[in-house]
């Protein structure tokens, strides 16, 4: 993937340059109804005394245990940071099957974070991403970088979920993460299946702000799609060199479709409260331009910043320059571990 198509070549970055933050609030007011009315001015009990107000339900955890089935996951591989594990899952919600890799900070393991759950950042690999993810190996050594800033206090730690995002390798077979008419529900697979098999099976956070996405070229469109379509499961995501408008050949006689999974229709909705970084290499003018008038179509509540990595080129070794600075944006935008 050093090399992408340049159909892909749509943005790159991070490491300094320009910033755009556009940011809103809503809200609204609410008042007694008669049910609550009725409740405030109850009859005296029986001893005399005033009604017991209604119990108070029970604020709802923070930490969410993992609710199972339990998979089987083997070791992929092991790095300096601890094993990488891998499961080929099938989504009962999407019938897709494919493999899931996934690693967890050292901190997981660990007696004082027994009863915590964790932010999860699933990361999406460029290029087609058929039976492999560059997350996993040495080209993006992202755990590595994660451990060192948890550790110096610069982030904090993720459980990070890795899986692929499409079943063949042709580029004209691309699925663009969504359900195109006709073909595997690749949408509904990384949107609940893959959040459902990493919740069965690992401690999490139940606040949206716990869980973020982020890749790279292909992975960029991925990760800012899904967060549009689905704020209320991911709250965050770092489009690293995207491109905005699906242009894969299986959309053809599904226009309607594919403008409903275009990011940049999406993002000019106004419908999403999500928080985005957007990335572009400084070395390539149209990636810049590309990416700079995607991030003046957002519409609040969508918050949005933009970075320029100078001299930055649509390549993974570029790529890699940028996970520091993207870890720590990413522990000032997502929950940390928590407990109740």
């Amino acid at each position: 993937m050093n090399s992408l198509s340049a159909r892909r070549r749509r943005a790159t970055a991070l490491l300094g340059a320009v910033l755009v933050a556009v940011t809103a609030s809503a809200c609204g007011s609410s008042g007694d109804s008669a049910a609550e009315h009725a409740k405030s001015t109850a009859a005296p009990s029986q001893s005399g005394g005033a009604a017991s107000p209604p119990a108070k339900p029970a604020a709802p955890t923070k930490a969410v245990m993992p609710t199972g089935p339990t998979t089987n996951f083997t070791t992929a591989t092991t790095t300096s940071v601890g094993p990488i594990l891998m499961t080929s899952y099938t989504g009962p919600k999407s019938g897709v099957t494919g493999k899931v890799w996934v690693w967890l900070p050292p901190e997981y393991n660990d007696p004082a974070f027994a009863k915590h759950g964790f932010p999860v950042l699933t990361l999406y690999a460029g290029g087609q991403s058929n039976g492999y993810n560059t997350w996993t190996d040495n080209q993006l050594p992202i755990q590595q970088e994660a451990v060192r800033q948890s550790r110096a206090g610069t982030s904090h730690p993720f459980i990070m979920v890795m899986p692929v995002q499409n079943l063949e390798k042709d580029e004209k077979r691309s699925l663009e993460c969504s359900d195109i008419p006709g073909q595997p529900k690749m949408g509904t697979w990384m949107a609940q299946d893959i959040p459902d098999l990493v919740k069965a099976n690992f401690r999490t956070l139940r606040d949206p702000a716990g869980w973020g996405v982020m890749g790279a070229s292909t992975g960029a469109f991925c990760s800012i799609k899904l967060a549009l379509q689905h704020p209320d499961r991911f709250k965050v995501a770092v489009p690293i060199d995207g491109y905005f408008n699906p242009d894969s050949p299986l959309w053809k006689g599904h226009e309607a479709e594919r403008l409903a999974n275009s990011p940049d229709k999406l993002i000019a909705a106004g419908k999403a409260d999500i928080d985005v970084l957007a990335t572009a290499g400084g070395g390539d003018a149209a990636e810049v331009r590309l990416v700079k008038a995607f991030v003046a179509k957002a519409a609040p509540p969508v918050r949005i910043e933009y970075y320029e990595q100078p001299a930055g080129r649509h390549l993974t070794s570029h790529f890699k320059k940028m996970i520091p600075d993207l870890l720590g944006w990413l522990g000032r935008h997502m929950s940390p571990p928590t407990a109740d």
